[in-house]
C-alpha cells in the first residue's frame, strides 16, 4: 500500500510540474522583415522561476524534417507578475525579458515546445518527441497540417495563425483552445491581472559631439496614478560616469505620463576613440515596464588623431617605410621566372614562421590596417575613396551606412570559405600554422581583405577587375591597391592565378591586363605601405609588391624571363629628391628636384595621357584640367622616372 502511494504521490508531483508554465501566446509572423516575432510563455503563479526548462523550435517543412532548428535555455528566466515571459528580439515592444534573433521563428507548419531539460538535449536536427515534454503548440500560416509533427509531439490540432504577412498572434484561452487575434504581448489575453505601463525611451540626437548636450525624454504610454521614480544608466565598454553629468534618477509625477533630463558630456581632451553609450532601465518600479531599452546612441570624439601621411586620394610618398627585416628579400637575388616565383613564394608562405588569423580576427586588423589618416576613429573605404567611423560596422543584415570585409580576390572565384571557428576572435597571439597549400587561410588574409562600403561590396559582386573598376565618379586610388593584393595571393597560395580575361574556372582571377595597368598607374604610397607592415605585424609576411613594386613586371610584365637582382629594382631617383607641390592643386603644378629638366607625363585615373612637357626644374606646369585624381610620370635624361599621385580642385 505505501508503494502504491509513493507511486500516485510522484505522479500527482509530475502533472503539476508539468502545468507550471505553458506557451501563451505566439507570434511567428510579421508584416515586413518579421522583426516583430515573439513567444510568450505563463506560468501557473507570478514570478516564477523557469531553471529547468527548454524552449525548442521545431522545423515541420521537408527538409526540415520535424526536428529541431533552435534550443532556448531558460535557466535564470523569471515570469512576471502578471505570470508572463516574453522572448522576442530587441527590436519587440514592449522590451522582451528573454532574446532570440530577429526573423528566428519560421512561419510554419512548424512547433515550439517546452521541455524539462537543457538547450544541450536538443541539438539541431533533433526529432520532436514527447520526452520531458510540457506543453507544445503546431502552427501555421495558412498551410497544410503537419500530421507527422502533431503525431510526434502528442497533439490533435495545428492552429493557424493566418495568411503570410498577417497582424495576428496565435493566443492560448483559459480552457487551453486558442485564438489568432490581435498581439497582446506582456498582458494577459483575456484583459486581466495587473495593467502593466510600458515607457519609451527618446533621445533628442543619436549623434553628439564630445562636449555637446542632448535630452533624454521617458514616456509612459498613460498617465501614471501616483508619482513613480526610476533611474538609469549608461555605462558601455569605456563610457561610464566620468564621461557625463546630469540627473539619472527621475520621478514621473501623478496623472502625468513623461519626464525629461539633460546630459552633458564631458570633453577631456583624451582621444579613447568614438564610444556608444547604451541607455537602459537601472529598475522599474512595478507597473511600469520598459517599452524599449539599451538605446544607443553615438559620441564623436573630438580628439582624433590625423596621420603624418595622406589617404589614398591625397597620397604622399616616402613618409612612411617599411618594416620588413633585413635581408628579407636577398633570396631573390639572382633568379627569374618559375623560380622566382619560388623563391617568393618560400618567403611569404613560410610555414615555420607565417600565420594565419581567423576571419574575425580580420576585423581588428582592418581598423588598424585601414585607418583614415585624416581621422584615426575612422577606416578608409576601398571604391567608395572615403572615411566611416570604426563602429559602424556591419553586424546584421543591413548594410546601410555601414562597413565590411571585401575580399579582391572573391571568395566564390577562389574556392575558399569560412569555418566555423572564423566566428571567434581570439587576438593577434593566437593563430593558425599555414602554408602554400593552406587555400582555405586566403579567406581571412589581411592582405587581400580592405574595409569596403558595404553596398559597394553588394555592387561589386564577385565581378572581376575590368568587369568591374569601381562606383561611378571614383578617382582611381584603390586600382594599384587591389591589384597588388591579388597578384600577392598568386604567389602566396598554390591554386590562385590571375589571367586574362574573365574566367569561370574556380581559381582563376582576371582581368591580368587591367590588373597591370592598374598597378603601373596607381603606384604604392604611403597608406598601403603602412597597411603592409600593419598586416606584417599580424600575419608574419609582408605583400612584396608593395615593397618592391618592380617585381611585378619581372614575373607578369616586361622583364619576364630576366634575372631579378633588387639594385635593379630600386634605379629611380628617391621620392624624397622630387617634389610635386601644392597638392590638391587648382592648375600650376610646381617640380622641384635636383635635376636641370623633367619631362612630365599627365595620365587621368583612367590611364588617358592628358599632357607631356618638359618643366625646369623649379618651375610650374600649366595643368588646365577637369577636377579628379591624375598620375604624374616624371622622367629625367638618364632615364630614370617615377609615378606621382595628384588631384586636381
Amino acid at each position: 500500500m505505501k508503494k502504491i502511494i509513493t507511486i500516485l504521490s510522484l505522479f500527482i508531483v509530475s502533472i503539476s510540474y508539468s502545468q507550471a508554465v505553458v506557451i501563451n501566446e505566439l507570434d511567428c509572423d510579421t508584416p515586413g522583415i518579421d522583426y516583430g516575432e515573439f513567444v510568450e510563455l505563463k506560468s501557473a503563479t507570478p514570478n516564477f522561476a523557469l531553471d529547468g526548462y527548454v524552449l525548442v523550435f521545431f522545423n515541420g517543412s521537408t527538409s526540415g524534417g520535424d526536428s529541431s532548428y533552435f534550443a532556448l535555455d531558460l535557466d535564470g528566466a523569471v515570469t512576471d507578475v502578471n505570470g508572463l515571459l516574453l522572448i522576442g528580439s530587441d527590436t519587440v515592444t514592449p522590451y522582451p525579458q528573454v532574446f532570440i534573433g530577429e526573423n528566428l521563428i519560421q512561419n510554419g507548419a512548424d512547433a515550439i515546445a517546452i521541455y524539462q531539460g537543457n538547450d544541450y538535449d536538443f541539438p539541431e536536427g533533433t526529432l520532436a518527441t514527447t520526452t520531458n515534454l510540457v506543453d507544445a503548440l503546431v502552427y501555421d500560416t495558412s498551410d497544410a497540417d503537419d500530421t507527422a509533427l502533431m503525431d510526434l509531439l502528442g497533439v490533435t490540432e495545428q492552429i493557424n495563425e493566418g495568411p503570410g504577412n498577417n497582424t495576428n498572434s496565435i493566443q492560448r484561452n483559459n480552457d487551453g483552445s486558442y485564438t489568432s487575434t490581435t498581439p497582446t504581448p506582456r498582458q494577459l489575453n483575456d484583459g486581466s491581472g495587473v495593467i502593466l505601463n510600458a515607457l519609451e525611451i527618446a533621445v533628442s540626437q543619436t549623434q553628439v559631439d564630445e562636449g555637446a548636450s542632448f535630452d533624454i525624454t521617458f514616456t509612459a504610454q498613460s498617465n501614471v496614478d501616483s508619482d513613480y521614480s526610476f533611474s538609469f544608466i549608461m555605462n558601455n565598454q569605456g563610457f561610464d560616469t566620468s564621461d557625463y553629468t546630469g540627473n539619472i534618477s527621475l520621478t514621473i509625477l501623478s496623472g502625468q505620463n513623461q519626464v525629461s533630463t539633460t546630459i552633458t558630456l564631458i570633453d577631456d581632451a583624451l582621444n579613447e576613440g568614438d564610444e556608444e553609450p547604451l541607455i537602459r532601465f537601472d529598475n522599474l518600479p512595478t507597473p511600469l515596464i520598459p517599452f524599449n531599452n539599451n538605446i544607443k546612441i553615438r559620441i564623436v570624439d573630438n580628439d582624433f588623431v590625423i596621420a603624418p601621411f595622406g589617404t589614398p586620394v591625397n597620397p604622399t610618398f616616402g613618409i612612411v617605410s617599411s618594416t620588413q627585416p633585413t635581408g628579407y628579400y636577398d633570396s631573390l637575388d639572382g633568379l627569374s621566372g618559375a623560380a622566382l616565383e619560388q623563391a617568393l613564394q618560400d618567403i611569404i608562405a613560410d610555414p615555420t614562421v607565417v600565420r594565419a588569423q581567423t576571419y574575425t580576427d580580420v576585423i581588428d586588423i582592418l581598423k588598424e590596417a585601414d585607418q583614415n589618416p585624416e581621422n584615426s576613429n575612422q577606416i578608409w573605404m576601398v571604391y567608395t575613396e572615403q572615411g566611416r567611423a570604426k563602429l559602424d560596422f556591419q553586424t546584421n543584415a543591413s548594410n546601410i551606412g555601414k562597413w565590411n570585409r571585401e575580399h579582391t580576390f572573391p571568395r566564390s572565384l577562389a574556392g575558399y570559405n569560412s569555418i566555423e571557428a572564423d566566428d571567434t576572435g581570439d587576438g593577434i597571439d593566437i593563430y593558425w600554422t599555414t602554408e602554400a597549400d593552406s587555400l582555405r587561410h586566403g579567406n581571412s588574409d589581411a592582405h587581400a581583405l580592405r574595409a569596403v562600403d558595404g553596398q559597394e561590396n553588394s555592387s561589386r559582386g564577385n565581378q572581376h577587375y575590368g568587369q568591374y573598376t569601381g562606383p561611378s565618379g571614383n578617382l582611381g586610388s584603390f586600382k594599384g591597391d587591389v591589384a597588388r593584393s591579388v597578384l600577392y595571393m598568386q604567389i602566396r597560395y598554390n591554386g590562385l592565378s590571375v589571367v586574362n580575361g574573365y574566367p569561370s574556372t574556380t581559381g582563376q582571377m582576371g582581368d591580368l591586363a587591367t590588373i597591370l595597368d592598374w598597378h603601373r598607374n596607381d603606384p604604392p604610397d604611403d597608406f598601403e605601405m603602412n597597411r603592409n607592415n600593419v598586416v606584417y605585424n599580424w600575419q608574419f609576411n609582408r605583400n612584396p609588391f608593395i615593397d618592391q613594386p618592380d617585381l611585378v613586371e619581372y614575373i607578369w610584365g616586361t622583364n619576364v624571363g630576366d634575372t631579378w637582382n633588387q639594385n635593379l629594382s630600386t634605379d629611380t631617383f628617391e621620392t624624397s629628391s622630387i617634389k610635386l607641390f601644392p597638392n590638391p592643386i587648382t592648375d600650376k603644378l610646381y617640380v622641384s628636384g635636383k635635376e636641370q629638366n623633367y619631362n612630365i607625363s599627365v595620365f587621368s585615373s583612367e590611364g588617358r595621357l592628358v599632357l607631356k612637357q618638359q618643366v625646369a626644374n623649379n618651375n610650374y606646369l600649366d595643368l588646365k584640367v577637369a577636377s579628379g585624381l591624375y598620375l604624374v610620370k616624371i622622367e629625367t635624361e638618364n632615364n630614370k622616372s617615377l609615378v606621382k599621385k595628384i588631384l586636381v580642385n
